[in-house]
């Protein structure tokens, strides 16, 4: 760039220096650097012609000023006249001028006495060498007589060099200068017009100053192309470009109009001899002509230099717009390689079996096809400056570090690309084995299951079951892992903590297959050796745990969330499994076959499951990438109108969240159950939570379709669909979210349909109930989220439960009589939202819009607090209506359901919500007992352990506890405080009629006998149950089937399950090891040690039948209006 600078300066320095030349011979050839002075200045002194330069000329080639006859001569100022003077005497060349002028005083018709005068004061004035005077001495005799007389005797007095000669005609003057040098008022032939040469030079003197204010024109403008500093971006950089361009173009059209100019003068000056060839220029007309030539010629070297310093300035500025619009083309490269390259550090996940590594391959496959496009333009911008390096632009020095940036980051991006493909094959490699391994393991572990002990007592049969074990070890060359260290060396690099921990885990299964493998030929071996006596043929216990050689690899690794329960599942699984081939096989083919044929359907419907949830996630990263992601990228920004931009949030929701939830977690969990179907109910009811982010995506979803309907015709929209090759646009692929949330419960049915026998069923019905609920959340806040007119926060109502539209009549204690009677027969129609705390009354308006634009809005009217509220569930004349009375019957509402079913449902769910606070008003109150005299903990009888479902509803009365904080203590029967007036929920003033009967109850009305009920839920004594779960032993234990197993006190051991003849399989967390343990022993280690899962208990208290004269969960779900149509739009 110094280089380019260096020539920059050089090609400016040359254009002032010749630019300047053209000034200084402008003034040479006009004379102005002697005398500056122009025919436009002294225009109206010329015009009076008192001297004139005719052009001719003496026999020496003397110029001829002629002095006419002027009668005013004497009158004429003296600085005019200087003026004048200077003026004609400075016209003529050097070389003329220095050879003299002859002056040419016409005086005929003037008196002695003014020629005298006028000789004096030429003499005295004049400014340049004379060579001749001559003077036309008066005409008349008088004074011709007194002139030659006074001229004789006062010639001293004209103080002249030259000689005057006085001359009495013009035939006289003829004999001194020519003719045809003469004009025609001196009797000559010359043409000679005043007009006509005083508007010819001033048109000369014109061009000649116009050509030098061209020139000065120039170089200002020169300098200042030269000192512009060059901007740096492209528009600027363009703009400048434009602006000297557009001022180059008018400096050029300024030359051209100066060339014409001159081209006219001088067209003007040699007229007559293109009119006439025979026509003689005089020596003035010749000099005329010249110069104009000589000012033309430097105009056009003025236009020469500033055309070449134009190229090299041109030049430098289109280098630079090259170079700008390089430097924008890199920022752009670059951001989009660093988001290629930080989407590329996202492939760290190695897999965790071969259809996940499989997966990974498969998506980083895809990644490195889109990012194609974008290492193609790097490498072509790293081209294109390779291109302007080797033509030498000015600005080398910059592009060079750019252009290696470049190759540098196509190259590494390509090696890092190229090495996660190698972990990757790696990682699928190790997944191969590991896989081989297990299944390996699992066909031994069958094996040794499905060797019949009763066979196994004879000599022939121990050898051949000694046989078959040899053959099934000698497969193991191929199939098992024999160096776990060398795995290790071979594997480090892709180890990380879990797949280390899992090859360990089968390293260890392996081991442990081979150990029982040994010391069953070690029996065997005996049996064959020598026959012992007949023994009764009993099947080792740890044969219940066999499973089938199909075993899922990746469902021996656990994970956090489900780590316990899954491996709990597993065991009961294989145990149910052994089981029912055992019942099989007594029952015959039939039965069988029919089992089979429901093991099939259950695979085929959990085949569907997992590839559905893989196509839905690569579907939403396909979305995410193709589109969300696009909108961020700086490439695609000029697309992308500005009402859309920022709005990504609106348009996509929350998918992002889902996806990840989707790909890292429940993905995962659900290939883990591929051999196991029936029991796909708990991954579900392990990720119920997650599935709450449902709810946020379809709130948004209005506005997101709203979003795009506005702008589905954008090019940006277009162009990503083009290239991610969508035959459907982005909007049903918006709606894929909703669609799957849909789609689970009906694979949920179709899964318990088919397992209805099978372990799992509870968790299926249990898993289905839980995603109709997630179905009917998210429908119902679709109709909260349009709730207008509400002050309050919504959320902190509690959660909402129901929503409906109802025919309502009020029939208050306050209202007028006459609105009573009105209001009895003109039912309102209001859209009922219950929840936990309140229940809200609404009025539904039109539906207006389009898609989810169409959903209705609610507007507010008034609400109840629920710890204020009792029903009536049966209304006299209609098996449809039921009563909402608040304040003891203050207020009344007839509330009127569509079908008595809703109405059950409804009043099922209410009555849930008294329940449950009449519950936490007791246990608060026991509470505050219990602190005021200090009285320690009440025992808890084994007998009232609750059931599962009975601890879930249990923690739901605990979270309630704190809504109901302001309900005070009670004896026999509740009554909670109702909150002031104008505080709380707003309360209606409306008020009619309703039926007289009044066999409801609330809250503040117990229904039951407390005390009753707390001696039934207290007392009754009944037989320990041992459960399934962790305990902590308190004696030590040494008598266990296996010899090898022992607990001490201290010991944290687990119940697996129950066998037979009252034995528990026992798992010791402390030392690993498991065996059978009495169940009467059990109940002595563990005393009075609680599970971490809880006991169960046989009765459930008197709480619990309450409870369950309402409906169950599943059964509201069912019985309401759980239909997913409204979110679908």
């Amino acid at each position: 760039m110094r280089c380019w600078l260096k020539t920059e300066e050089m090609a400016l320095e040359e254009l002032m220096q010749r630019l300047n030349a053209v000034s200084q011979c402008a003034d040479e050839i006009m004379h102005q650097d002697i005398i500056p002075i122009y025919a436009a200045d002294i225009q109206d002194q010329l015009k009076k012609q008192f001297a004139y330069l005719s052009g001719g000329r003496g026999g020496d080639g003397c110029p001829v000023i002629t002095f006419p006859d002027y009668p005013a001569f004497s009158e004429i100022p003296e600085k005019e006249f200087q003026n004048v003077l200077t003026y004609l005497t400075s016209i003529p060349s050097l070389r003329d001028a220095g050879i003299g002028f002859i002056l040419v005083i016409d005086r005929r018709q003037d008196k002695w006495t003014s020629v005298k005068a006028s000789i004096l004061r030429i003499a005295a004035s004049f400014p340049g060498n004379l060579q001749l005077v001559l003077v036309l001495r008066p005409t008349g005799f008088f004074h011709r007589a007194l002139s030659d007389i006074a001229f004789k005797f006062n010639k001293d007095e004209f103080k002249m060099k030259v000689p005057i000669i006085m001359l009495g005609s013009v035939s006289e003057l003829q004999g001194y200068i020519d003719k045809t040098q003469l004009t025609e008022d001196l009797g000559g032939t010359l043409d000679y017009c005043h007009n006509r040469w005083l508007s010819r030079r001033t048109a000369i003197e014109g061009f000649a100053q116009k050509v030098k204010q061209t020139a000065q024109i120039l170089q200002s403008f020169g300098t200042e192309l030269a000192e512009t500093e060059l901007p740096n971006d492209v528009q600027s950089t363009s703009s400048l470009l434009a602006t000297h361009t557009e001022k180059k173009d008018k400096m050029k059209e300024d030359i051209r109009l100066a060339v014409e100019q001159g081209d006219d003068i001088l067209g003007s000056i040699t007229k007559p001899v293109t009119e006439n060839p025979e026509y003689k220029l005089n020596q003035d007309q010749l000099d005329n002509q010249t110069t104009v030539e000589r000012l033309l010629a430097q105009l056009h070297e003025t236009e020469t230099a500033f055309d070449e310093f134009w190229i090299k300035h041109q030049q430098k500025l289109e280098q630079c717009l090259r170079l700008r619009n390089f430097e924008q083309n890199f920022r752009e490269v670059k951001a989009a390689l660093d988001i290629v390259s930080e989407r590329l550090s996202a492939f760290t996940d190695v897999g965790n079996s071969c259809s996940h590594v499989e997966h990974i391959l498969k998506d980083l496959a895809n990644f490195e096809e889109k990012s194609c496009e974008t290492i193609a333009r790097a490498r072509m911008l790293a081209s294109e400056g390779d291109a302007f390096i080797q033509s030498n632009n000015y600005a080398v020095d910059s592009i060079i570090p750019k252009c290696s940036e470049l190759h540098h980051l196509c190259d590494a991006f390509t090696t890092e690309t190229e090495r996660r493909r190698n972990l990757l094959n790696k990682s699928l490699e190790l997944h191969g084995l590991l896989e081989k391994s297990m299944k390996w393991c699992d066909e031994g572990i069958y094996l040794l299951a499905s060797q019949p002990v009763d066979k196994c007592q004879s000599q022939d049969g121990a050898e051949s079951a000694l046989q078959e074990i040899e053959r099934f070890l000698d497969t193991g060359a191929g199939n098992k892992i024999k160096e776990l260290n060398k795995i290790y060396r071979e594997y480090a690099h892709i180890l990380n903590e879990d797949l280390k921990e899992h090859v360990q885990k089968v390293f260890q299964k392996q081991e442990s297959m081979e150990e029982m493998f040994q010391k069953r030929q070690v029996s065997l071996k005996k049996l064959a050796a020598k026959q012992t006596r007949p023994v009764q043929p009993v099947a080792p216990r740890p044969e219940a745990f066999v499973k089938s050689p199909c075993t899922s690899p990746g469902l021996q690794r656990e994970y956090v969330s489900n780590s316990e329960g899954s491996a709990l599942r597993r065991v009961n699984y294989r145990k149910g499994k052994s089981e029912m081939t055992e019942l099989h096989q007594s029952r015959g083919g039939s039965t069988m076959d029919d089992e089979e044929n429901l093991a099939v359907l259950r695979q085929h419907v959990i085949n569907e499951l997992i590839e559905t949830e893989r196509a839905y996630v690569e579907e939403l990263l396909c979305v995410l990438e193709g589109y969300a992601a696009e909108m961020d990228n700086p490439l695609m920004a000029h697309l992308i109108s500005p009402e859309l931009q920022n709005k990504k949030d609106i348009l996509f929701g929350n998918m992002e969240e889902i996806y990840h939830f989707h790909n890292r977690i429940f993905l995962r969990e659900l290939e883990n159950y591929i051999e196991y179907p029936e029991l796909v109910g708990r991954c579900f009811l392990d990720q119920m939570k997650d599935f709450q982010i449902y709810e946020k995506y379809c709130q948004n979803k209005p506005r997101s379709e709203s979003l795009w309907r506005q702008f589905s015709d954008s090019v940006f929209f277009q162009e990503c669909q083009r290239k991610l090759d969508h035959k459907l646009s982005l909007d049903s692929y918006l709606l894929k979210p909703v669609q799957r949330i849909t789609k689970y419960q009906l694979l949920l049915k179709e899964m318990l349909k088919y397992s209805k026998n099978c372990e799992g069923a509870e968790d299926l019905q249990e898993a289905l109930t839980s995603i109709l609920g997630i179905l009917k959340a998210v429908n119902d806040s679709m109709h909260q989220i349009a709730i207008t007119g509400y002050d309050g926060n919504l959320n902190e109502l509690g959660k909402l439960l129901m929503q409906g539209s109802f025919n309502v009549w009020t029939d208050h204690k306050k209202g007028h009589s006459k609105v009573k009677d009105l209001a009895r027969f003109k039912p309102m129609q209001r859209h009922l939202f219950l929840h936990e705390k309140a229940v809200l009354f609404c009025k539904k308006r039109e539906e207006n819009g389009e898609g989810y634009e169409k959903a209705p809005s609610y507007s507010y009217k008034h609400s109840l607090n629920m710890a204020a509220v009792g029903i009536t569930e049966n209304v006299k004349g209609d098996a449809k209506k039921f009563e909402i009375w608040y304040n003891a019957r203050e207020e009344v509402y007839i509330i009127q359901a569509p079908t008595p079913e809703v109405k059950a449902t409804w009043v099922n769910e209410i009555r849930k919500v008294l329940t449950s606070q009449l519950q936490a008003c007791r246990e608060a109150s026991q509470h505050r007992t219990l602190e005021q005299t200090q009285s320690l903990p009440l025992p808890t009888s084994s007998c009232t352990s609750p059931s599962r479902n009975h601890i879930r509803n249990t923690k739901k009365l605990e979270e309630r506890k704190a809504d109901l904080a302001s309900l005070e203590g009670y004896g026999t029967t509740v009554a909670p405080k109702c909150p002031e007036k104008g505080k709380g929920w707003a309360k209606t003033s409306h008020s009619l009629d309703v039926s007289e009967e009044n066999d409801g109850w609330s809250s503040a009305e117990d229904p039951l006998n407390s005390s009753d009920a707390e001696e039934e839920g207290g007392g009754g004594g009944g037989e320990l149950k041992l459960t399934p779960g962790k305990y902590t032993v308190v004696t030590d234990y040494e008598k266990g089937i296996s010899e090898e197993f022992t607990v001490k006190s201290g010991d944290l051991v687990q119940l697996i399950r129950e066998g037979e003849d009252g034995l528990w399989y026992v798992k010791n967390l402390s030392t690993g090891r498991e065996g059978w343990i009495p169940a009467n022993n059990l109940l002595m280690l563990i005393g009075n040690s609680k599970s971490a899962q809880s006991l169960s208990s046989s009765e459930s208290g008197t709480a619990s039948s309450t409870l369950s004269t309402s409906s169950s969960c599943s059964d509201s779900c069912n019985a309401s209006s759980t239909s997913f149509s409204d979110i679908k739009g």
